[in-house]
C-alpha cells in the first residue's frame, strides 16, 4: 500500500509521477521486488519512464536502472538530456554502466560520457574497449587495494576514513599490490580484523593468488569458478597491473545471457534482445528479417514436390504451398515463444498477463502476416498467373501467422500456469498446432474459392 492508492504497480507509479512526489515514489519502489520494478517500468510509456528517472535522486535512479535489462535502461536514458543521463550513469556500478552505454548509439554514448565525472568516464571508456565476453568486459573497477608496505593498522585506518566511499563497493577481499601495481596477495577481511595492528600485510595476506587477464574468455572464467569457490578474481592488464575484479555472480549472469541469446536465435529473434515494451515496428523488423530468409529456404525445400506434378496434376500447385505455410507459421510462433519465455524469466510478465501478450503479438502478427502473405502470394501469381489462387495461399499464410503468434505468446504462459517448463514444451506445441491450423486454413480456403470457381 502507498498513500491509499490501489491498482497495478505501474498505475500507482504513474499517479505518483503525476503528482511529482519524489519521496512517495522512492518509498513505493522500495516496497516492490526487483522483478516487479522491472515489470512495472516496462509498462510505462517513454515519457513516464523518463519522468520516473528525473524525479528520483541520481543514486536511486541508478539503482532502478540496474534492475532493468541493459536494452531497457538504454532506451530510457535516450529520453533524457545528456546531462541528466550522465548524473545517473555516474552513480551506477562500473560494469553495469559499461553494459548500458554499450547499448546506446555511439553518438549518444559519447554525449553522456562527455558530461560525466572525468574519472568515471575514463573507467567507462576502458571497460567499453574490452569485448563483453572477456574478463575485461565483465569486471568491475571498484575494488580495495593496498600497498604491500602497509600494516594492518594502516589499512583499518583507511577503511574508517573512507567508510562512505567504500560502502558502495561489493567488498569480499582486499588486494595487496607490489611497487609496480602487480597483485602479490589477497587479503580476507576476516583475517585483517583479527590480526595484530602492527602486523605487516605481507604476513596476513594469501600470497601468489590466482588472477585473470583482461583477455581471458568467458569459457575459461566459467571453468575457474567451477573449480574454485572464489567470489571474485583479480583482473590484470597486459603489463600485469591490476585493473579490476571479475565476480562469480557476473560470470554466472553472462552464462545465463548467452543461453538466452541461443534461445532467441533458435526462435529467430535477431538484432539483440527483444521486449514487448519496444516499438511494434522495431519488433516486427527484428523478426521479419529472419522470416523472409526462412521463407526463401522453405520455398526451395517445398519445390521437391514439383517432381510429382504429372501424377497429381490438379492439386500439385496447392501441395507445393502447404508445407511452406505450415513451416513459416511455425517459425513465427516460435519467435513469440522465445520472447514470452524470456519475459517470464525476467519477471516482466506473469501467466495472468495473457490479454496484454495477445494484443502485443497480434500487432506484430498483422504486420508480419501481411508482409509474408504478400510475398508468398506474389510468388504464386508469378508462377501460375491465377489471382484467386494467389490470394488463397497469401491469405492463408497471413491468417496463420496471426494465429501462430497468438499461440506462441500464450502457450508459454499456459504451461507456466500448469507448472510445466515452457522452454521444453512450448516450441513443439506451437509448431504442431500452427501446422494444423495452416493446413486447415489453406485447404478450406482453396475448397471455397479455387475449387468452387472451376
Amino acid at each position: 500500500m502507498t498513500n491509499g492508492r490501489t491498482g497495478e504497480s505501474w498505475e500507482q507509479i504513474e499517479a505518483i509521477v503525476g503528482q511529482g512526489d519524489a519521496a512517495a515514489l522512492d518509498s513505493f519502489l522500495d516496497t516492490l521486488s526487483p522483478a516487479e520494478v522491472a515489470r512495472a517500468v516496462s509498462r510505462l510509456d517513454d515519457e513516464s519512464q523518463a519522468a520516473v528517472l528525473t524525479l528520483l535522486e541520481p543514486g536511486d535512479a541508478a539503482d532502478l536502472l540496474e534492475e532493468l535489462t541493459d536494452a531497457q535502461g538504454a532506451d530510457i536514458l535516450e529520453e533524457l538530456s545528456a546531462l541528466q543521463a550522465a548524473a545517473i550513469v555516474d552513480e551506477m556500478e562500473s560494469d553495469e554502466r559499461a553494459d548500458v552505454l554499450a547499448e546506446l548509439d555511439d553518438e549518444d554514448a559519447e554525449a553522456i560520457l562527455a558530461k560525466m565525472d572525468p574519472e568515471e568516464a575514463r573507467d567507462a571508456r576502458q571497460l567499453l574497449a574490452y569485448p563483453e565476453d572477456t574478463a575485461g568486459g565483465l569486471m568491475v573497477t571498484e575494488f580495495l587495494c593496498f600497498s604491500q608496505s602497509l600494516s594492518v593498522a594502516d589499512v583499518l585506518d583507511d577503511l574508517r576514513r573512507n567508510v562512505e566511499r567504500y560502502s558502495d563497493y561489493s567488498v569480499q577481499y582486499a588486494y595487496v599490490l607490489g611497487d609496480t601495481g602487480t597483485v602479490v596477495g589477497v587479503l580476507r577481511l576476516h583475517d585483517l580484523v583479527l590480526s595484530p595492528s602492527n602486523a605487516p600485510l605481507t604476513s596476513v595476506m594469501i600470497a601468489n593468488p590466482l588472477y585473470a587477464l583482461v583477455t581471458t574468455p568467458l569459457a575459461e572464467l566459467e571453468q575457474l569458478f567451477d573449480r574454485y569457490t572464489f567470489t571474485g578474481l583479480p583482473v590484470v592488464d597486459e603489463k600485469g597491473q591490476m585493473v579490476g575484479v571479475v565476480r562469480r555472480a557476473d560470470v554466472e549472469e553472462a552464462q545465463g545471457e548467452r543461453a538466452e541469446e541461443a534461445l532467441m536465435r533458435f526462435g529467430g529473434i535477431i538484432g539483440g534482445e527483444e521486449l514487448r515494451s519496444m516499438s511494434v515496428a522495431s519488433r516486427a523488423f527484428r523478426r521479419l528479417s529472419w522470416l523472409i530468409v526462412n521463407l526463401a529456404l522453405s520455398l526451395g525445400a517445398a519445390s521437391v514436390i514439383l517432381v510429382y506434378k504429372d501424377t497429381v496434376e490438379h492439386i500439385i500447385e496447392l501441395a507445393f504451398f502447404i508445407p511452406v505455410i505450415g513451416n513459416m507459421s511455425g517459425c513465427s510462433g516460435n519467435q513469440a515463444v522465445a520472447v514470452s519465455i524470456r519475459e517470464l524469466t525476467l519477471g516482466l510478465i506473469q501467466p495472468r498477463d495473457f490479454v496484454r501478450v495477445l494484443i502485443k503479438e497480434a500487432q506484430v502478427g498483422v504486420l508480419n502476416g501481411l508482409a509474408l502473405g504478400l510475398l508468398l502470394g506474389t510468388v504464386a501469381f508469378i508462377w501460375l498467373h491465377d489471382p484467386v489462387f494467389s490470394l488463397v495461399v497469401g491469405g492463408a499464410l497471413a491468417a496463420n501467422t496471426l494465429v501462430a503468434l497468438g499461440l506462441g505468446g500464450l502457450v508459454p504462459l499456459a504451461l507456466r500456469k500448469l507448472k510445466a517448463d515452457p522452454a521444453l514444451a512450448a516450441p513443439l506445441a506451437v509448431t504442431t498446432i500452427a501446422d494444423m491450423c495452416g493446413f486447415f486454413l489453406v485447404l478450406s480456403m482453396a475448397c471455397a474459392f479455387v475449387v468452387g470457381a472451376l
